[in-house]
């Protein structure tokens, strides 16, 4: 079986958010680390070369493949903020409906500007989704 090529790493989540070049998008990287970390108590660590993670948990999947991810996590992406909610967005409909504007994948939530969603509202389906990684975990 191929091992995930994301992995957390010692690499610097200040250099990381410090090299985005915008001063509006560097910003929101800082909220939302600032409401992550927060939200897990932990320090953010790089997870390959794009991706900020708070503490971790071990899964295993149908397919047989293991192995060990972030309960929460960020990248600052050029086209938007990518925000990785695990438990994904099923559990939430209040506050999806609450939240603003922004579009969603499996486990990602796709903001273009902060300023298009409701921060409190974000705050609490963070800290809501890890809880819920956090009671899975044990």
């Amino acid at each position: 079986m191929t091992e995930l090529k994301t992995q957390r790493n010692k690499a610097s989540v200040r250099d990381f958010l410090g090299k985005i070049k915008d001063p509006d998008k560097r910003g929101e990287a800082q909220t939302i680390l600032k409401l992550m970390q927060e939200a897990t108590g932990a320090k953010p660590e790089m997870w390959g070369t794009s991706i900020v993670g708070f503490d971790s948990y071990h899964y295993k999947g149908a397919s047989g493949r293991e192995g060990d991810w972030f309960l929460v996590g960020f990248s600052p992406r050029k086209q938007n903020l990518t925000l990785y909610i695990m438990p994904g967005f099923e559990r939430y409909p209040e506050l999806m409906r609450k939240l603003g504007k922004y579009k969603t994948g499996k486990s990602c939530l796709y903001i273009n500007k902060l300023q298009d969603v409701n921060l409190p509202t974000l705050k609490r389906l963070i800290r809501e989704s890890v809880q819920v990684m956090k009671k899975a975990r044990k």
